[in-house]
């Protein structure tokens, strides 16, 4: 077993991870097509509460390659659903998971 002794260890260099950004002014080296995300934006329907976001919300995010998902309610009209995944989702992905959370409809433009 070590003791402490009260010395003064050097700190290490943190290079950063997804949740914090390194400390250094050095750009990240350009993404490739192994770890690039895709986000897209989708408009629905029929969400009033959040009761509506987080059924939304759970389906969505169970879609397969799906990382995250944000929802900005509009109780009377299209919200936006935003979904972060490692592969564009199709609309009748999309549509799916929204039938399986309820009465939610993508918006017809």
């Amino acid at each position: 077993m070590s003791e402490n002794t009260g010395k003064n260890l050097p700190m290490a260099q943190s290079s950063g991870c997804a949740c914090c950004s390194p400390a250094s002014s050095e750009t990240a080296a350009a993404p490739t097509g192994e770890n690039t995300m895709n986000t897209q934006t989708f408009a629905v329907t029929g969400m009033t509460c959040g009761h509506c976001v987080n059924a939304v919300t759970s389906e969505v995010k169970a879609l397969p390659g799906v990382s995250d998902v944000n929802v900005r309610l509009v109780p009377d009209g299209s919200s936006t659903v935003t979904v972060t995944s490692t592969e564009p989702l199709s609309d009748e992905q999309v549509s799916a998971a929204l039938d399986e959370a309820g009465d939610y409809h993508l918006a017809r433009s």
